[in-house]
């Protein structure tokens, strides 16, 4: 079990690790022991506003809409102001047929397919919508708007690295997109807001 005993000014946090450490230095997390959607596992190992920085990559597509916002809520409380979470899911306007199979809702099959647990393909405007919902402010780093157009805005992977990403992904090379996410930075307001 992860405690942390001490406040730091730079905890964080990877969500849904699975085993791998991209994020060297980083508390790294699976779902048995820090639920999105369980404050009793968050308040066992952390303080009210004490995160600098959640990651979650291809995390929150295995949650409802609801569940979603009912997450980011948790998360909102347990990041210091100013902090944030960056969020990395896949990209419903990525305008790829066969990624859309891929990624959709169920998952293409069979079910230990790792998207069979999928329960919503987000957009842009569904994602921003979502954290928006729990109090925070969103900014856009990655994604196909609803032309297919793929937007980008340069993010430093020091503050979170994510490998299915424009840059990172090995499906992408000599100009080619051949797996990119849809990544947001949900900012914690520095200043207090009311609750949502």
């Amino acid at each position: 079990m992860i405690t942390i005993d001490h406040i730091s000014e730079n905890i964080k946090v990877v969500i849904g690790a699975e085993g791998i450490n991209n994020n060297p230095g980083w508390i790294h997390t699976d779902q048995h022991e820090l639920s999105l959607l369980n404050r009793n596992d968050w308040i066992k190992r952390f303080s009210p506003n004490s995160i600098h920085t959640i990651l979650a990559e291809h995390v929150w597509e295995h949650l409802t809409y609801e569940e979603g916002i009912q997450a980011a809520i948790i998360c909102h409380e347990f990041l210091q102001p100013g902090g944030f979470i960056r969020c990395a899911v896949p990209d419903g306007h990525f305008p790829d047929p066969a990624y859309q199979q891929i990624v959709q809702v169920g998952g293409p099959g069979p079910p230990d397919h790792p998207a069979a647990s999928h329960q919503i393909v987000y957009t842009h405007t569904t994602i921003t919508a979502m954290f928006e919902a729990a109090g925070f402010d969103v900014t856009l780093l990655e994604y196909f708007d609803k032309n297919g157009q793929f937007q980008y805005h340069d993010w430093n992977e020091q503050d979170g690295f994510i490998y299915r990403s424009k840059r990172f992904d090995h499906r992408n090379q000599d100009g080619n997109m051949g797996f990119t996410s849809l990544i947001v930075d949900a900012g914690k307001p520095k200043t207090p807001t009311s609750k949502p």
